[in-house]
């Protein structure tokens, strides 16, 4: 069983540590009942599709898993919502910080074929992809850029600027970062409801694909009855 899954040019997703399993799920609703199943059985089974059907969604809180994710700030961003956004989960999140460490700063550049045009009836999301040669040219440009915030990054370290102003120089929405991400199994399958969907952002769909593959072995019944079609 896989634990780490590649994701765009560089980055990953890692199932670092896993807390229960479905068994736990049906355990978690039982104790109402001071019940105990030892096994899962057909009962446990029915109960958990009846708890997802029903939205009783705290028996689902007693399960988690750990993540670490390798992913451009932009994708970060969006996936940090489901921390501070969420009243009913107990989500964890640790960051790495270049106020702390400069190790070799990466980016993520589309390839030439991979850049969208905007959607024609929506504010947000993308379209179909720009002919190749734009795309050429865009990804182009931007690995210009980069080149040109590194250089100017080194020169201030150099200069004996402090690590936490010389990002400054740094382009941020591509520039990956790395973090811990803790989460309730109910947490982690309504972050997958959403960043599955057909209108996210295609790379987090890349990642939310990957964060479905780690967890749904080690619950099967739950996120099957939790993840819509």
């Amino acid at each position: 069983m896989t634990n780490k899954i590649e994701v765009l040019d560089r980055g990953y997703v890692r199932l670092v540590d896993v807390m229960g399993s479905d068994l736990t799920v049906a355990n978690a609703a039982r104790v109402s009942y001071d019940k105990e199943s030892t096994e899962l059985n057909e009962k446990d089974r029915r109960l958990i599709r009846f708890l997802a059907r029903e939205g009783h969604s705290s028996p689902f809180r007693h399960a988690a898993a750990q993540f670490e994710v390798y992913a451009p700030l932009m994708v970060a961003r969006q996936w940090w919502k489901y921390v501070v956004g969420s009243d009913h989960t107990m989500d964890a999140w640790n960051e790495s910080s270049r106020r702390y460490i400069t190790e070799e700063p990466a980016f993520y550049v589309p390839a030439a074929d991979e850049w969208r045009s905007a959607p024609e009836h929506s504010k947000q999301g993308s379209g179909e992809p720009v002919e190749w040669i734009i795309g050429q040219d865009l990804s182009g440009d931007l690995e210009e850029m980069i080149d040109e915030g590194l250089k100017l990054y080194e020169k201030a370290m150099r200069r004996g600027v402090a690590p936490e102003q010389a990002r400054l120089f740094l382009p941020a929405y591509g520039m990956y970062v790395r973090w811990r991400w803790t989460a309730s199994l109910q947490s982690v399958c309504h972050f997958l409801n959403q960043r599955l969907a057909d209108d996210a952002q295609k790379e987090i769909q890349e990642y939310a694909h990957a964060v479905y593959t780690l967890i749904e072995p080690h619950f099967p019944v739950s996120v099957e009855e939790l993840i819509a079609e």
